[in-house]
Formats: structure tokens, C-alpha cells, sequence
């Protein structure tokens, strides 16, 4: 596949293997929130760039094509074999045949979904032992049934490797079955039929699959977004308000250029990390070392739940998360003590900070304490949740869940 073809022509060409292809960029009508023509973005979709394969799961997933004409096969062969038995009879060795195909049709369907092969070896081996055997039923075994068994093996391979191999396989298989027959043509119409529906099946898919994909590349180009405008409120943002407050003192200085030196430390982490650290607990130590840097005296109770089976997506939120609930605890609550536990509940991890400062009531919120939404969002977006709980006088306390 060279760089910059079309994707329609390429699918009918190549097949499912082009189902793979990921462009770092597609037309902007193809995901368009907005009403667009049906036909217009189709087209789109149709003349985006088919770039060469690169993201492993694609690849992989891609295997999954075939799913759809082994279980049409699974389903004719089965009904062609009692047609015939409720009609004129079928001689044993062709019950043999037609039930050696449908365990073989089922077992490839079965190894198809539970085995990854992930150099797509054993797949084109499939393939071609599904070839052999089809043309085998043709050469002996009557009309009925092979023609059930290469209808499936010719949708087969023009989803896996396109129109003009389905094509020829048609040929092969009418020339096959017509000569015992004695009806080529009601053969060849009968199997370019199975061609169409298989080309339809393929171009279907393929518009799905990259219209899923254009939708995924705006939500996550969304989210990042997202999560870029949270790490600078926590960080930059914190900072310069910090500054923007500060009334000259040099020891007042000192601990806003000392917070400035956390954050910045922290948004380098955030921008170069590229390995997971050991789990959640050893973030919220991290997180209540930084605190203390700033004035913060955080008391950690933590439980050996086995964190580090937490995804980083989640691990992170929740840090965030903590990390955002402390800081509001700095600025608000007048009391310089904190303490955050985190513990196994309902199925996931929940982190919990307690302070017992001046609390707030929740109808009125104090300017700046915008935590409660923000929070939510950011824990949300993992499937967790968020609830902030405060009454005057009586402090606050933020509770963090996320599953495992």
C-alpha cells in the first residue's frame, strides 16, 4: 500500500488488511457534528489516505472481517444439509462431508476470536486450508453442499484480500461445479452474487470503521485538550495567582518561588513521563512530600490494596484530583492539616481527604472554589466520581472513587 492512496480504491483492491490503516489526519466532513450530505461524507471517507498499517491492535483487529462469512457458512451449511434430507435423502459420506465442514467453519470461527496471531501467519495458513478443502468438495463431492462451502470460501477471500481474488475464485468454483452440473451460468450468477454481497459487506465496514475512527481522533484530540487545560489550572495558573496575591516579604517570596519550583517540577513530570510509577499509594506519598514544600501537613492512611492494578489513566486522576482537593485546602479551609486515606470500597479505589477547617456551605461557595466540577470531570471521564461534603465550621471532606 503506498502513502496517500485512496481508501475506497485500496479496501476494493487489498481488502480487509487496509481496514488497519490509521492517517494522522482525515477530511473535516467525515466527522462533522454538523448535518452533512450522506453522499457527501462518504465520499470524504472514501478518498481519505490509506497509509500503511502501523498500530498493532488494528492489525490484529482487523482478522475479525472474516467473522461475517464463516457465519453465514455456519448457518447455510447446516440448513442445506437437512433441505436436502427432508427432500430426496443425501448418501452418508456427504452428511460427513457437510458436518466436517460446519465443525471446521466453527472451530476457525472460534480460533479466530480467542487466538491474538499476531504476525498473521496462522491466519493466511486458515486461509488457505479453507481454499484447499473448498476446492476439494468441488472436484467430489456433488453440487449442494460445495456450493455452499465455496460461496462461504470466495466471501472469504474477497474480504480478506479483495475484489479481483473473489473474482477469480468465482470462476474457479463455477468452472468446478458447473462441469458436474451441467449449469455454469446459474453457478456464476449465483457466486458473483456472493461477491457483491461480500464487496458490500467490505465497503460498509471499512466507511464504519474510519468514520469511528475520525470521531475517536476529535474525541481524544477533545480530551487532551482537556487534560492540558486542568494540568496548567493546577499547576501555571495556581502559581501566578500565588504571585498576583503575594505583598511583598521576603519570607512570602520564598514560598511562592518554592511553589513555583514544585509545580514547575510537576509539569515537567506531567510533559516527559514515559514509565508508570510503583501505584496510587506511592503518588499520594509523592503528592504529600510536594505539599509539605508549601505548608501543607498531610497525614497518609493507607491501605495494602494492591493499587498498582489501577490503569494510569485512573491512577492519574486521581491524583489530579487529590492533588486539586489539597490545594483548595491551603487556600480556603485556614487550617494547615490534612488527612487523606485511601482504601478498597464497592469494587474499586476511593480517596478520601479530611480536613477540619473553617468548612463552607455549599450554596455558597467561596470565590476561587471551583474543585466540585472540576474534580467530577476530571474523574468522570475514568468512570469514577467525585463527592465534596462541607458545613461551616466543621471542615470539608472530598471523596475520590474509581474502579479498578
Amino acid at each position: 500500500m503506498t502513502r496517500g492512496s485512496k481508501f475506497l480504491l485500496a479496501l476494493l483492491r487489498r481488502g480487509a488488511p487496509v481496514l488497519a490503516s490509521t492517517p494522522r489526519e482525515l477530511p473535516a466532513e467525515v466527522d462533522d457534528p454538523e448535518p452533512v450530505p450522506a453522499l457527501r461524507r462518504m465520499g470524504a471517507m472514501a478518498a481519505s489516505e490509506a497509509s500503511p498499517p502501523s498500530d498493532p491492535l488494528m492489525i490484529r483487529a482487523t482478522r475479525y472481517a472474516v467473522l461475517l462469512p464463516l457465519a453465514c457458512r455456519l448457518v447455510g451449511l447446516p440448513l442445506t444439509w437437512l433441505w436436502l434430507v427432508l427432500g430426496s435423502g443425501v448418501p452418508w459420506w456427504l452428511t460427513v462431508v457437510a458436518w466436517a465442514g460446519t465443525v471446521f467453519t466453527a472451530g476457525s470461527a472460534v480460533w479466530v476470536l480467542r487466538v491474538p496471531d499476531l504476525r498473521g501467519r496462522w491466519t493466511r495458513l486458515l486461509l488457505w486450508v479453507d481454499l484447499v478443502f473448498g476446492v476439494a468438495l468441488g472436484l467430489w463431492c456433488g453440487l449442494w453442499i460445495p456450493l455452499v462451502y465455496l460461496a462461504g470460501t470466495v466471501a472469504l477471500w474477497t474480504m480478506c484480500r479483495g475484489v479481483l481474488t473473489g473474482l477469480a475464485l468465482a470462476a474457479l468454483g463455477s468452472v468446478l461445479l458447473g462441469l458436474g452440473a451441467g449449469d455454469v451460468t446459474g453457478i456464476v450468477g449465483l457466486l458473483l452474487v456472493v461477491v457483491t454481497a461480500a464487496v458490500g459487506s467490505l465497503v460498509l465496514l471499512g466507511l464504519a470503521t474510519r468514520l469511528a475512527l475520525a470521531i475517536g481522533m476529535r474525541l481524544g484530540q477533545e480530551a487532551e485538550r482537556a487534560r492540558t487545560e486542568r494540568t496548567l489550572h493546577d499547576t501555571v495558573l495556581q502559581t501566578l495567582e500565588a504571585i498576583a496575591l503575594t505583598e511583598g516579604g521576603e519570607a512570602e517570596l520564598a514560598r511562592v518561588r518554592q511553589a513555583a519550583r514544585v509545580q514547575a517540577h510537576e509539569l515537567r513530570r506531567a510533559l516527559n513521563s514515559s514509565s508508570a510509577p510503583d501505584g496510587l499509594a506511592a503518588e499520594l506519598a509523592t503528592l504529600a512530600t510536594e505539599m509539605a514544600r508549601e505548608g501543607l501537613r498531610a497525614e497518609l492512611a493507607i491501605s495494602d490494596i494492591g493499587d498498582d492494578q489501577l490503569s494510569e489513566a485512573r491512577r492519574i486522576a486521581v491524583r489530579d484530583a487529590a492533588r486539586e482537593a489539597l490545594r483548595n485546602t491551603m487556600k480556603h479551609a485556614g487550617t494547615r492539616d490534612v488527612v487523606v486515606r485511601m482504601e478498597e470500597r464497592d469494587g474499586g479505589v476511593v480517596v478520601i481527604t479530611r480536613d477540619h477547617g473553617v468548612g463552607y456551605d455549599e450554596d455558597e461557595r467561596p470565590p476561587g472554589f471551583g474543585m466540585s466540577e472540576s474534580m467530577k470531570a476530571r474523574l468522570a471521564e475514568v468512570g469514577g466520581w467525585c463527592r465534596v461534603e462541607s458545613r461551616p465550621g466543621r471542615g470539608t471532606r472530598v471523596t475520590m472513587w474509581v474502579p479498578r
